[in-house]
């Protein structure tokens, strides 16, 4: 038995570590987000992911949320408080997915989406590629009605040695003072059998014709969906029009800008080294950390958020730039809770408030799952330029992802203070039936029913700092 004098030795010890538990504790413990509410626009689970928001600037009270899989868009007329699904799928494609929206200066709603028939050998989407394309379909009343006829941005018909057209982002300006206020941009990656490419076309008459695509990047990367490889552009239109793209490529964060409305392009350069931007993470074979980038209502100042795990564990991280691009500031890490905690944050999304210039990021988020399996949906907001960031907890209860498709992003949008988040759930297991008959094919001799998985569904999250 040890004597008093050895015991009281460690008193100092045990009372400096229960203090730090109790902060690792009190950091678990995030305020809601103000206002927070959460809306399923998919009651029945299916495989429905990657989902993309905007806010109509004309006209706040419009909301278009877009999701594959298939296609689909919602709308919503009261911001965000009550929503309806349509489906926007192209009816001469087997599948189209990938979304993203958008809404121009004149308050008409675009979703970008890829559509093909079949696709190549697994992650190498080039190799043995079927017809396939890009393609923009408009709303003219909000999202509750899309036009009939969609418009290719880029589109392969079945040939040996065809691309695969891939992870399309659609971006506008806005922007009442600009030369090129209306144009519309997408930027994708063009996969090859050789490699893969950065291209992005752009449209000046409201989406119905593009040009042809052109190489952005300052070379090809690896021709697999995996790292190494072109993929994850994200845009941003500053105030005067200049368009600002990164991407993805080689563990960097490629970075380069037009000034003459996507015409040409400065030669692309890596900004910010990461970790590898494509992980496995625990209960799901596959996230990632691609970027996202933004712009302060004033111009003068540039955002880019990502995720990876130079830290071990993942977390999310924002970095800007008061030159345009030229020199861009230390990682800022976004999520709050102790560093090397082996808590995971991942699938960030980045929007800035172009009213008030508010800096939010979304993120799924397993700070309060100690098994870091399971994952709340976290939202940071920050009032002071990105200087320092405050998590609140958008969903509270956390959920599984194992065994499901959680696809390559979520969306974030704001506007007026309010703030609009979609993302995917993993939906709860339904109950095991036990007593019930057997089916035919079924094993008559089993004795213990397991619950039967379901799926995924798409939530929209609003949460209102105005108030």
């Amino acid at each position: 038995m040890a004597s008093s004098a050895n015991t009281n030795r460690w008193l100092p010890a045990i009372c400096v570590s229960a203090l730090i538990a109790t902060s690792i504790l009190s950091a678990q413990e995030l305020p809601l987000a103000p206002h927070a509410q959460v809306i399923p626009l998919t009651p029945t689970p299916g495989y429905f992911t990657e989902p993309s928001i905007a806010v109509n600037p004309a006209n706040p009270q419009q909301v278009v949320q877009v999701f594959q899989d298939n296609a689909h868009a919602a709308y919503s007329q009261d911001q965000g408080r009550t929503w309806q699904v349509v489906d926007v799928a192209p009816k001469n494609f087997r599948v189209s997915g990938d979304v993203s929206t958008t809404f121009d200066n004149q308050g008409h709603a675009f979703v970008s989406y890829i559509a093909f028939d079949k696709l190549g050998t697994f992650n190498y989407w080039a190799h043995g590629a079927t017809r396939n394309g890009i393609f923009v379909r408009r709303s003219l009343d909000g999202g509750k009605t899309w036009e009939a006829e969609d418009h290719a941005v880029a589109e392969q018909p079945t040939a040996p040695g065809i691309p695969f057209e891939d992870k399309p982002y659609i971006v506008a300006d806005t922007n009442p003072k600009s030369r090129f206020a209306g144009n519309l941009y997408v930027g994708w990656t063009r996969w090859r059998i050789a490699d893969s490419q950065m291209v992005l076309s752009r449209s000046s008459d409201d989406g119905k014709t593009w040009s042809q695509p052109i190489e952005i990047d300052a070379h090809p990367g690896l021709p697999r969906d995996d790292n190494g490889a072109a993929e994850g552009f994200d845009g941003a239109v500053a105030p005067d029009g200049t368009l600002y793209g990164v991407w993805s490529q080689d563990n960097d964060i490629m970075f380069t800008a037009s000034r003459d409305g996507g015409k040409s392009f400065f030669p692309a350069r890596a900004i910010i080294h990461t970790a590898p931007i494509m992980f496995a993470v625990q209960a799901l074979d596959r996230a990632n950390g691609f970027p996202q980038i933004a712009i302060d209502p004033n111009g003068k100042r540039l955002y880019v958020t990502w995720s990876d795990y130079r830290n071990g564990d993942l977390d999310v991280f924002l970095s800007y730039s008061e030159n345009g691009g030229k020199h861009w500031s230390p990682a800022v890490r976004v999520n709050n809770d102790p560093i090397h905690n082996g808590a995971d944050q991942f699938f960030q999304w980045l929007a800035v408030d172009p009213t008030d210039g508010s800096v939010n990021v979304m993120f799924y988020d397993r700070r309060k799952d100690p098994e870091n399996r399971q994952q709340i949906v976290t939202l940071a907001r920050s009032s002071d330029h990105a200087k320092t960031f405050s998590n609140y907890a958008w969903t509270e209860k956390g959920f599984e992802s194992n065994g499901v498709f959680f696809g390559d992003y979520t969306g974030l949008a704001a506007y007026g203070s309010r703030v609009y988040g979609t993302w995917m759930e993993k939906a709860a297991p339904e109950p095991a039936e036990t007593g019930k008959k057997p089916e035919e094919g079924e094993d008559k001799n089993a004795k213990d029913a397991k619950p039967r998985p379901r799926g995924t569904i798409v939530v929209v999250g609003t949460a209102d700092f105005g108030q």
